[in-house]
């Protein structure tokens, strides 16, 4: 007898970079890529350690634009990066799958009580921070980005 597992829930997390050191451009330029961005940061590759294959990644830039901007795919389950001889860091595969139609800055988020539970919102220096589905869901709708009946949101 086989057992059918019910599929994993998607997480979703926002990844913050400083966009003078890597811009998400960089990410819809070449459609994926390996995303260095936790370095060797403790609190980032715990996080990181918790990405799965086909979460949602709300991918934010640090000042000064202080904004989300746009969202990736994880294409591979976080892994050792290849190029750390010392083996500390981790990477994670991303595959860019839209820029949000309106970015939406850092004060308009602390403003939303839907989302001002979020970790990063409580401490903008985290690389990696996890948001619930209904946080998710609230972040597109401040986008502009609204479901159409029967089809998912991104």
């Amino acid at each position: 007898m086989t057992t059918i597992r019910p599929p994993a829930k998607r997480g979703h997390w926002i990844f913050s970079v400083n966009p003078h050191q890597y811009h998400w451009d960089t990410l819809f330029v070449k459609g994926k890529e390996m995303w260095r961005g936790a370095g060797t940061r403790p609190d980032a590759i715990r996080a990181l350690k918790q990405v799965r294959k086909g979460d949602r990644v709300l991918c934010y830039h640090s000042a000064p634009e202080r904004a989300l901007y746009a969202i990736a795919e994880v294409t591979r389950d976080p892994y050792a990066d290849p190029h750390d001889r010392e083996s500390k860091m981790m990477v994670a595969d991303l595959r860019a799958m839209e820029r949000l139609p309106r970015q939406i800055p850092l004060d308009e988020l602390r403003n939303n009580a839907s989302v001002r539970k979020v970790k990063f919102l409580k401490n903008v220096r985290l690389i990696i921070s996890p948001v619930t589905e209904e946080e998710y869901q609230e972040i597109l709708r401040m986008a502009g980005i609204v479901a159409t009946p029967g089809l998912p949101l991104p």
